[in-house]
């Protein structure tokens, strides 16, 4: 249990991270509804209520949506597009798909390679780029699910207003979508990039993403 521990507490400490802000989210969302409530001259609602409300859920996915598509867009732009001197970039003369002796596939697999990195054909292929898809299908599903449960939070809003509710496409074009999905973007856009520019210059000693802390700035891997 020990080793299982140490050798996913990355993992492990972040998925309760995780639970922690979403159970705080939880409480804390449920006493701004209810004011918010009380504010309009209405009842409040129960933790259930609340927990299967489209409030609570258009908050939570549309944080989800915004971080699937910053990791989509990095693990597949940085393939050609590099930063000169950040550890988040390869090399400038490695910008581009690398060689299948670089990749480790086909012919150069080892035995404990995966074996779709063995196989070749259409199942390398797939695998070669799984990361992207994964979460590509991620950012897809909890952008649908924002859309949904926006459009269902934004209907009650139009209900209690008494103004007419709309369509599942007009929501997706309004700009309460678009304001809640753009707000998120931007904010990850530029997490993106300060961490790519500002890694060329600093250094947090001992992690994977930051370069040894003797490297010249120049460096952009991480062997120093």
């Amino acid at each position: 249990m020990k080793k299982f521990l140490r050798e996913n507490s990355l993992t492990l400490a972040f998925g309760l991270l995780f639970l922690g802000a979403l159970v705080g989210q939880f409480f804390v969302g449920h006493a701004d509804f209810n004011e918010r409530q009380l504010t309009a001259g209405l009842n409040e609602v129960s933790l259930g209520e609340y927990l299967v409300s489209s409030d609570f859920w258009v908050d939570v996915t549309e944080n989800w949506q915004s971080e699937y598509l910053q990791f989509f867009l990095y693990v597949t732009a940085t393939v050609w597009l590099i930063q000169r001197g950040s550890p988040e970039s390869k090399p400038p003369d490695k910008a581009g798909p690398q060689p299948d002796k670089e990749q480790q596939v086909g012919q150069y697999a080892s035995d404990s390679s995966p074996r779709w990195a063995r196989v070749g054909g259409w199942r390398t292929r797939l695998y070669s780029n799984s990361l992207g898809l994964v979460m590509l299908l991620l950012f897809l599903f909890s952008w649908s699910m924002q859309s949904i449960t926006g459009w269902y939070s934004y209907n009650s809003q139009q209900l209690q207003d008494f103004m007419s509710p709309v369509g599942w496409l007009s929501y997706v074009g309004s700009p309460d979508f678009w304001n809640r999905s753009l707000q998120n973007w931007q904010s990850e856009f530029l997490a993106i990039a300060s961490m790519a520019i500002l890694s060329v210059w600093f250094r947090q000693h001992s992690s994977p993403e930051s370069k040894p802390v003797g490297a010249a700035h120049s460096v952009s891997d991480r062997s120093g």
